[in-house]
């Protein structure tokens, strides 16, 4: 088999879990922070789960 390359603006934008599954980061959690809540701003630099729809190509994407 040869070998797969990666996509490389997707690796610089998710990573794949243990169980293999693809997480990503939140959005607008960069800057212009003065004017939103502790509470949003904490919840926005915490990872989640990429959409389930969007699994199976992000998994050919990052291969490795």
């Amino acid at each position: 088999m040869p070998k797969l390359k990666t996509h490389k603006g997707a690796a610089k934008r998710f990573r794949k879990t243990g169980t293999g599954k693809v997480v990503r980061s939140h959005a607008f959690g960069r800057h212009q922070l003065t004017h939103k809540a502790r509470k949003r701003k904490n919840r926005l630099h915490t990872d989640v789960v990429a959409d389930p729809s969007d699994q199976a190509k992000l998994k050919r994407m990052i291969p490795y």
